[in-house]
């Protein structure tokens, strides 16, 4: 891969160089409207001021109403735009950030553009990137859907008789969705009194794990009953960020059958705030798992290389500050591509839409030190996961904060990476009401 220099200093370890450019939206100490901007390095481009001071001005065929994009809350109406004009969009603003940059008074030479429009990150805050009309939640990890077979049945049946020729799924809320550094409630809900094995408590969940995943936002979507062609559906992500969908084990084992969970996953869904292009993500296509079944037609890939090469890596910090690696894996780790997940999704005839969130389900390697979540690594709460001399957990406990990394390449290569998706669990609150 090509490497660059900037005139913005870009610390070697930053996920944000100038191979990457991911897009997401800010407010910041100057303005509370949300608008859209881009990371490079240790810096934040708001892309309304940008545009206000004829920052696009070089770039063809980009026409007022593109540019009035950057001003909106979200990035849906420039997701809407294409992968063509986001491809375009972010190869100009790496040549502004070149340090030989062919439009030097765009920028690099232009102060009064500098103090408008380029902050420091720590200057800024970050907002949901897109308004996100529906939420799904894919099973696609097979490592990880092995595991809690095997935790939950017979290992000789810890797959489902589907699971090889169809990606699960299962339909989540896009209203708990929230960005990354929102606090997690502990939730509230029914568990099974296990003194009696068939009647239920009413409390604190107290089996709350985590799940490593990459989620994939849509750029466009399909008319009612007519699907995508999985070799077209690529055409329809914007970009992905990491997801960490929160699970409550104890409230999901009472009320999952038989349709599966319901407030086990609904309370929160934590994403990182920027969206690195489908179009950054291009050099690092991988195989994913070999998966041997015969697919229906319509999951037939012609694209073998149809996951990514991302280092995924969790991070435990306990309320006493400790912190510790939770596991280390990759992103290769899938049975299943985002494409085929979008053509299952639309194969009856589902509507998709610009925004939509799909999640890979939990990423899990197959050894020790590399699972995607908990209640893998505890074996079902059977055991406690030592962490570190200071930190062992089967579940979660309030105050600890979970953080995920992402991102590709290495020491030697520009990285193109995710930032971080984090999130700190409070204690449960419970209603006043309920007391009375």
């Amino acid at each position: 891969m090509e490497s660059h220099s900037s005139w913005v200093d870009i610390p070697r370890e930053s996920h944000f160089s100038l191979a990457n450019i991911p897009f997401g939206i800010i407010t910041t100490s100057y303005s509370v409207e949300k608008h859209a901007a881009v990371a490079i390095g240790d810096h934040v481009l708001d892309l309304h001021e940008f545009a206000s001071r004829s920052g696009f001005v070089e770039l063809q065929d980009f026409t007022s109403a593109q540019i009035a994009t950057f001003s909106q809350p979200t990035l849906n109406d420039f997701a809407a735009l294409g992968q063509e004009v986001h491809s375009k969009v972010r190869k100009y603003l790496r040549d502004v950030f070149l340090k030989e940059s062919p439009f030097p008074d765009i920028l690099r030479d232009n102060i009064e553009a500098q103090r408008a429009s380029l902050f420091q990150r720590d200057q800024i805050t970050m907002h949901l990137p897109m308004k996100i009309g529906g939420y799904t939640d894919f099973f696609a990890g097979k490592n990880h859907a092995y595991n809690c077979g095997c935790i939950f049945r017979d290992p000789a049946k810890a797959l489902q008789p589907n699971y090889l020729h169809l990606p699960v799924a299962y339909n989540s809320r896009a209203s708990s969705v929230v960005v990354s550094g929102t606090d997690i409630r502990r939730p509230l809900g029914q568990t099974l009194d296990t003194a009696s094995a068939s009647e239920s408590i009413f409390g604190p969940c107290r089996r709350l794990d985590m799940e490593l995943e990459l989620g994939a936002f849509l750029c466009k979507g399909n008319k009612l009953g007519e699907p995508i062609n999985v070799d077209e559906a690529e055409q329809y992500i914007f970009g992905f960020i990491l997801l960490n969908d929160w699970s409550a084990r104890d409230i999901q084992a009472w009320e999952a059958v038989p349709l599966g969970p319901f407030n086990a996953k609904t309370f929160a869904t934590t994403i990182s705030p920027w969206v690195v292009l489908k179009d950054a993500l291009e050099p690092f296509h991988a195989p994913g798992i070999l998966n041997e079944t015969k697919l229906h037609k319509y999951l037939q890939e012609s694209r073998k290389d149809n996951v990514y090469e991302i280092n995924l890596e969790v991070e435990l910090r306990s309320i006493d500050g400790d912190t510790a690696t939770l596991s280390r894996t990759n992103a290769h780790n899938l049975v299943y591509s985002f494409a085929q997940m979008i053509a299952h999704h639309t194969i009856g005839g589902c509507p998709l839409e610009v925004g939509d969130l799909i999640g890979s389900g939990t990423i899990s390697g197959t050894e020790p030190g590399t699972l995607g979540s908990l209640l893998e690594a505890s074996n079902g709460g059977k055991r406690a996961h030592h962490l570190s001399p200071t930190i062992n957990r089967t579940f979660l406990e309030d105050g600890d904060r979970v953080t995920i990394r992402g991102w590709c390449g290495s020491e030697k290569l520009e990285l193109v990476g995710f930032g971080e998706c984090s999130g700190t669990i409070l204690s449960a609150s419970k209603p006043a009401w309920l007391d009375t």
